[in-house]
């Protein structure tokens, strides 16, 4: 049974938008409502000596979550949930179908890990699973009486998508489902209308499913920085024209900074050029798009000029003619807003000098 809700919880909802997504980096809040399903659940009382189901409605579940994203697809969140429902009927083996009324509700924080899929759509799948402790308040009105609140270990396991919102940078809407099972039984005081003496009411695995919608929003979510405006040259009065530097592009796939088949080609001819040349010094520029956070793409730009400047060494360029550098996610080739994933300014420009 837990391995086919394990799989269910695999499968994502799908919304037909589209947008530009950006990896969560850093602090987050997140709120979401939804409905909740309560399975039906194992009972055993002691007064008529014995068991069955109980059945319930479905019923809201909402949650609160303050998590960290570490940039790298990877998000850690603490969640705090309410998930509410009402009793419906208790199904007494032997004995035959009760109706009855009552509220259940589960309350309680949960420890979450989660990831989401590094994909180019505009929909950005996620999963997750966490552990934490519940606590299940249970009410029944009669005929059968029992009422208090206990405690349960519980984990549960998440599928969702996010929608980034690209007018408010790090704001994105999610749609979620989360399977949660609380593993520990429950035990009530319970009495029945007529019965001379009061008994037991327990109650064991309580697995519960929730659909939910919600926003999240990036907390200290700066904007991209706008390219910087090139410096003006000062005129040279009877100076012979400088002989133009030599560029090489080289490009890269989204949030990658290992080299393509194309990449290695482009960089060894800037290497044997730089040999037949009267080089002095090679510039080697890393650059990245907006699709990130300047931290971020600052550190992911170096990465890239790093790179390609190993590979240089490789191709037979001394280490001491090199100057690798990152400027992130400015000096755009293509002008861009911010989220935007342009290819042309994924890239690392070699300049021989």
């Amino acid at each position: 049974m837990k391995l086919r809700l394990a799989l269910a919880a695999a499968t994502c909802l799908a919304l037909p938008l589209a947008a530009h997504a950006q990896p969560v980096t850093g602090p987050y809040v997140s709120l979401e409502g939804g409905v909740d399903f309560l399975m039906p659940v194992n009972f055993s009382e002691t007064l008529g000596g014995g068991g069955g189901k109980a059945q319930y409605r479905p019923g809201y579940a909402g949650e609160v979550s303050l998590g960290y994203g570490l940039g790298n697809g990877i998000r850690v969140q603490l969640s705090g949930d309410d998930l509410h429902t009402t009793l419906h009927a208790f199904d007494v083996s032997g004995y035959g179908h009760y109706r009855l009324s009552g509220t259940h509700s589960t309350f309680g924080p949960m420890l979450d890990v989660l990831y989401d899929f590094p994909v180019n759509f505009p929909l950005v799948p996620y999963v997750g699973a966490g552990a934490g402790y519940q606590w299940v308040q249970s009410v029944n009105n009669g005929p059968i009486f029992a009422s208090g609140t206990k405690a349960s270990f519980a984990y549960n396991l998440i599928a969702g998508v996010s929608y980034p919102i690209a007018a408010v940078p790090g704001l994105a809407v999610t749609a979620e489902y989360t399977f949660t099972d609380l593993v520990s039984n429950t035990k009530y005081g319970e009495s029945i209308t007529g019965a001379p003496y009061a008994g037991t009411l327990k109650f064991g695995d309580q697995m519960t499913n929730s659909v939910m919608l919600g926003v999240r929003y990036q907390l200290f979510n700066a904007p991209a920085e706008a390219p910087a405006p090139a410096p003006e040259a000062a005129p040279v009065a009877a100076a012979p024209a400088p002989v133009p530097a030599k560029t090489y592009l080289v490009f890269f796939d989204w949030d990658k900074y290992n080299l393509t088949p194309r990449a290695t080609q482009i960089i060894a001819q800037a290497a044997s050029d730089s040999k037949t040349q009267s080089t002095t010094t090679i510039d080697v520029n890393g650059y990245t798009d907006t699709s990130g956070t300047p931290v971020y793409n600052q550190g992911l730009s170096i990465r890239r000029a790093k790179a390609v400047a190993a590979q240089l060494v490789t191709d037979g360029v001394p280490a001491s003619e090199i100057t690798a550098q990152g400027f992130g996610d400015t000096n755009l080739l293509v002008a861009t807003g911010p989220g935007v994933r342009e290819p042309q300014n994924r890239r690392v420009e070699i300049v021989l000098n």
